[in-house]
């Protein structure tokens, strides 16, 4: 299921033109994040790799704001996110909803994935989100959780933040 979201800020004339020549050309990259990588600037930094996946991710909003990239959102993530114990922070992620341009929301469809999905030994809302990626025709799958990264997903590109910067924003 997609929908286009509302609130968006105005564009200029150069990104909008940016913007549908990157579509037109069909390079313009679709993205999912879960709830892992959208925590990750607010985890303690005092790690180098939690820092450098923290600005990578950084790095990668900012081409979701410049519309550079497409994000997705899904009923995962707002499910997960009311779970998050600090206001502030379930609010600053919850507002990259708005700049979602596409949504999955909850249906039999996710639901016969993600059952599918738990067959690799992924927790229920793990695959829930990647069959929410796999369902939207996310082109990435961005994470920073050890243990999706390190399964054989094969329908889909799973990747941490700084792996998409290297080769995800490139790569067709």
């Amino acid at each position: 299921m997609e929908s286009s979201c509302h609130g968006r800020q105005t564009e200029s004339a150069a990104q909008r033109n940016l913007r549908m020549n990157q579509q037109i050309a069909g390079v313009m990259k679709r993205i999912y994040f879960d709830n892992c990588s959208y925590n990750r600037p607010f985890d303690d930094q005092s790690q180098v790799i939690v820092r450098l996946e923290a600005d990578a991710k950084l790095h990668i909003q900012e081409l979701v704001k410049n519309r550079t990239l497409e994000l997705v959102w899904s009923f995962v993530l707002d499910y997960e996110n009311s779970f998050n114990p600090f206001a502030d922070k379930r609010e600053q992620i919850r507002a990259w909803r708005s700049l979602a341009t596409h949504y999955c929301g909850f249906s039999t469809q996710v639901v016969g994935k993600a059952t599918s999905l738990m067959q690799l030994g992924l927790k229920q809302a793990d695959a829930s989100h990647i069959a929410c990626v796999a369902l939207s025709h996310a082109d990435y799958f961005i994470t920073t959780d050890k243990r999706i990264l390190n399964k054989n997903i094969t329908e889909i590109r799973v990747v941490n933040p700084m792996t998409f910067i290297e080769r995800g924003l490139h790569a067709d």
